[in-house]
């Protein structure tokens, strides 16, 4: 009878283990944590406040995948048409900024319509790397001013270091009638490429796990430190030992590759080339209501210590105790470009100072719970060695017969949804 081992019990490990089910094959799953989901997973304070690990939402199209997750929490799901902003300069900008000029300083928003019109009209020549996308799509001040330093502080690296591979629906390109209307009024139209998604009512995005979890063989507390794809042997830091028929791996490249005994040299550095960000996280739970009307916000400017906001009391109210308000600040770090330069703890107080410059916290409020926490993988950086290194590991990995999925198996911008059915494909895969 086929066996299935699974690494990582998150969407990746979750969809993977799904498939095998539906196929009736057996699996068996390791998580290196005390508790399955991975980085889907979500943590609930003593006093009642929800968190989740970074902002997780659900807003795939995909009906079978909204059914799944749904029918795992009996459709205890709210449903939003998401607001997002934008601070910019002690501004607060509609999202997409390129959409909602109306109100910057007259002299931007016309070199911005300058740039715009002409690079419409204009070939925009070989297209290397993101940078050259966004001025090519954008124009060169707008792509200056708002998504190259977004990119900086999201990526930690600059637009001229990364491939345009990422993409996909995430940059709205307006059309000019579009841009000319946000420049002249403040009535435009919702167009940013989420516009509904659904979150569980009670759980934080966790809550999703619920059923999925349901059933399986989940061995906790798993931390792989070895693999014989020889004798097809796994070992785990807490002195255990198994074997293995199928492999499915979510586990983070650059840490699995280094597992594997006798891995040469060439895959190993190429695996050292593979680059993420590390996110801080800094949760704030607030004695009041609405400290925020949006969801989430993108901050611009590098004098801010978080790169964006978001509000898990506005994705459901029981994130927080009733008359609170939650706040969660990501601050970007990464181990190729920015490396870490303070610990979790000392980052609180000066998300605080800066919380209350813009606005959003109060001298007098009265602030109840407070925490942070280190995120060693949080994105993938698509920069221009990832695309020649990754090839190299994918293909050695097929080799031995490990089958990589989810962000960190595939090494790619991999939303709820795309983590869930890359480990369905894997699955489909070893069976055929």
């Amino acid at each position: 009878m086929t066996e299935i081992t699974i690494l990582g019990t998150g969407m990746a490990g979750l969809g993977a283990a799904h498939c095998a089910r539906e196929e009736n094959v057996k699996s068996v799953m390791y998580e290196k944590n005390d508790h399955p989901g991975g980085h889907t997973a979500s943590w609930t304070s003593p006093d009642g406040f929800v968190f989740d690990e970074g902002p997780h939402i659900s807003f795939t199209q995909d009906e079978r995948i909204q059914s799944i997750l749904a029918d795992s929490i009996e459709g205890d799901v709210e449903q939003f048409s998401a607001y997002v902003n934008n601070r910019w300069q002690d501004q607060w900008i509609k999202h997409p900024a390129q959409c909602n000029l109306y109100g910057l300083p007259v002299d931007l928003v016309t070199r911005i319509l300058s740039d715009f019109t002409a690079a419409q009209y204009t070939e925009p020549g070989a297209i290397n790397n993101y940078a050259d996308w966004l001025v090519a799509s954008y124009g060169k001040t707008f792509a200056e001013t708002f998504p190259m330093e977004y990119g900086l502080r999201y990526h930690t690296t600059t637009a001229d270091n990364m491939s345009t591979d990422w993409l996909g629906p995430r940059l709205y390109r307006p059309a000019i009638e579009e841009i000319l209307r946000g420049a002249l009024t403040s009535d435009t139209d919702d167009v940013h490429y989420i516009s509904e998604f659904r979150y569980p009512t009670h759980g934080g995005f966790g809550g999703f796990l619920k059923k999925l979890l349901a059933g399986l063989e989940v061995n906790l507390s798993h931390r792989l430190v070895g693999v014989n794809t020889g004798t097809k042997q796994l070992a785990f830091a807490n002195g255990k030992q198994a074997g293995y028929e199928h492999l499915v791996s979510s586990i983070p490249l650059p840490e699995l590759v280094p597992m594997i005994e006798g891995v040469p040299g060439h895959v190993k550095a190429a695996a050292a080339k593979l680059a993420c960000t590390t996110c801080v996280t800094v949760n704030i739970g607030v004695a009041r209501e609405g400290i925020s009307p949006a969801h989430w916000t993108y901050f611009y400017d590098r004098d801010y210590i978080f790169t964006r906001l978001s509000f898990p009391d506005m994705f459901s109210s029981h994130c927080t105790p009733e008359g609170c308000s939650s706040v969660q600040a990501e601050i970007y770090y990464s181990k190729k470009y920015k490396p870490v330069d303070r610990s979790p703890e000392e980052c609180i107080e000066p998300v605080i100072k800066d919380l209350q410059r813009c606005g959003l916290l109060r001298e007098d409020d009265d602030i109840v719970f407070k925490d942070s926490r280190l995120i060693e993988y949080a994105n993938i950086i698509f920069d221009l060695d990832r695309k020649e290194a990754l090839d190299i590991v994918h293909g050695y990995l097929q080799e031995i017969g490990i089958h990589c999925a989810g962000r960190y198996g595939t090494w790619g911008y991999h939303w709820t949804d795309e983590s869930f059915k890359s480990g369905e494909s894997a699955i489909k895969t070893i069976l055929g």
